[in-house]
C-alpha cells in the first residue's frame, strides 16, 4: 500500500489530499497510468505531466523513479519563491 499525496490544484481536482492505493506499479509514471484509471478526476488531474512534480518518500525525483518499497509518493506543482 502505497500513500499517494495531492497539493493545490491535483488535490482540487481530484478532490481529496491522499489516498492510499494498492499498487503493481514499478516506477512513477507507472503509477500515474494506474491512477488516470481511477476517475475522470484523476485523468483530468494527471492529462498533462509537464507542470506536475513528484516526490518519493519527501525526496524530489522524476517519473522514471522506482517505487517499490516506497511508503509516500507525493504530486505538486512547482514551487515558486516570493
Amino acid at each position: 500500500m502505497i500513500d499517494v499525496l495531492y497539493f493545490a490544484w491535483l488535490r482540487e481536482r481530484i478532490g481529496a489530499p491522499k489516498e492510499a492505493v494498492e499498487s503493481q506499479a514499478a516506477t512513477v509514471a507507472d503509477l500515474v497510468e494506474e491512477l488516470k484509471s481511477h476517475s475522470e478526476a484523476h485523468a483530468l488531474a494527471f492529462s498533462d505531466m509537464t507542470s506536475v512534480r513528484v516526490a518519493v518518500d519527501q525526496e524530489l525525483t522524476d517519473m522514471s523513479a522506482p517505487i517499490k518499497g516506497a511508503r509516500e509518493v507525493a504530486f505538486f506543482p512547482p514551487m515558486t519563491g516570493g
